[in-house]
């Protein structure tokens, strides 16, 4: 212990009943005014004159802390600061306006957005939370304190869209959850979650299975899957190419529109399509069958950019919305790009002898079961080869309604 500092003990804290100021060493010093009425004290000089600044009763404040305390205002005097009342009284009131300050839901949401975003793999992932929020939450929460939201502002945000449009309601819904609870677990507000679904908005609202049924995308019967691609491959330019490619290697719009070239390779007969363009986020290998590697032949000819099927504007793909254009320019209006996986899956259950874990593979669908993902290491990628050459057979020319196809041998083959 240094010479002339922690003089006290607790014992003899304790004890003081003579009215004195006991010195403690480093400025401190116990104010005892009576058996019952003692406090800690802090003097130093300003302008020449002794100031004494109190650090609270010895009931409230223990030997210990009155020594930090002590501690603190000495490094904030050899720091220079000369008048520690000021400062002090300064520090609190910045600590109450921060307390005080009202921080409003836009604020928060946005916080919350700028904190995710790189985890969101879909740049429109950003766009679709800031545009629902500011279409449907800001202009009646968002400039309100995000600490007197209630179930009636979520009520009242979400009401007027549920039954219209109740797929963007409940996405809505679930975000405006997550962020009050960002909110919450950040101090800016608490009490339960009013967006919460389980035991609490589900007693205001209907569920979706009550007011929307399943809507499938529109399908092709893959029994007019030949006369469709005749049809198809009468067409000109970079769409039509593009949505066969789409059918015979049974991907999605996106996986297609946006491929490159170095995914490509020619020689292997394979396509690798990389994880941050699959749904299920895994990369995913799909086999080029004769009429697929035509197709990329002809589209080697329109080499433009690095896009296999490049758009209208330099270096870019085609729009999202360019198979849907075609479609109509076909007289197809009740078919989707996407409903063509459905019609490549219900050949393949109704026509084929393939194994459903061949086809849900060839569709790059999430296995569901745990267990079954541990052990499945491998993509049955030799099987699918055979797969998508019978498939684009099928749809070179039409077999007769009910044929199957045959499993050539060597389908046991590993994978």
């Amino acid at each position: 212990m240094a010479p002339g500092i922690h003089r006290l003990t607790a014992l003899q804290v304790k004890r003081f009943k003579e009215p004195k100021r006991h010195p403690d060493g480093g400025n401190l010093y116990l104010n005892v005014k009576s058996e019952t009425s003692k406090s800690w004290e802090f003097r130093y000089k300003l302008n020449g004159t002794d100031v004494w600044l109190g650090l609270g009763s010895l009931n409230a404040v223990s030997l210990g802390d009155a020594r930090d305390k002590a501690r603190h205002y000495r490094e904030l005097r050899a720091q220079g600061v000369k008048n520690l009342k000021r400062h002090i009284e300064a520090e609190q009131a910045a600590r109450e306006a921060a307390e005080s300050r009202v921080v409003n839901f836009k604020e928060v949401a946005e916080d919350f957005v700028r904190d995710r975003e790189r985890a969101w793999k879909n740049p429109k992932h950003r766009a679709q939370w800031t545009s629902t929020l500011e279409t449907y939450a800001y202009p009646i929460v968002g400039s309100m304190d995000v600490a007197q939201i209630e179930t009636a502002h979520i009520h009242k945000i979400l009401k007027g869209i549920w039954l219209d449009k109740p797929e963007t309601a409940s996405r809505l819904r679930g975000r405006i959850e997550r962020i009050l609870g960002y909110a919450t677990t950040a101090g800016y507000r608490g009490g339960d979650n009013p967006a919460r679904w389980r035991g609490h908005l589900e007693n205001l609202l209907p569920s979706r299975g009550e007011i929307q049924k399943v809507r499938h995308h529109a399908a092709l019967p893959y029994g007019e899957a030949g006369a469709f691609m005749e049809a198809l491959r009468a067409q000109e330019g970079v769409t039509a190419l593009a949505l066969e490619f789409m059918v015979l290697t049974g991907t999605r719009t996106s996986e297609v529109i946006y491929a490159k070239w170095p995914e490509v390779d020619l020689d292997a007969k394979v396509w690798t399509v990389p994880a941050e363009r699959m749904k299920a986020g895994r990369e995913h290998r799909v086999p080029l069958s004769p009429r697929v590697i035509d197709i990329l032949k002809t589209a080697q000819e329109l080499h433009t950019s690095d896009f296999i099927f490049p758009g209208g504007k330099a270096k870019s793909g085609l729009s999202t919305n360019a198979f849907r254009a075609l479609l109509l320019r076909m007289g197809r209006p009740d078919l989707t790009a996407h409903g063509f996986r459905s019609t490549f899956r219900d050949w393949i259950s109704e026509q084929t002898a393939y194994p459903h874990e061949v086809a849900e593979q060839a569709l790059a669908h999430t296995i569901s079961s745990k267990v079954e993902r541990a052990y499945r290491r491998g993509d049955l990628f030799r099987k699918r080869v055979k797969l998508m050459d019978d498939w684009a057979a099928y749809c070179a020319k039409e077999p007769s309604q009910g044929d199957v196809v045959p499993i050539r041998n060597g389908f046991a083959d590993g994978n």
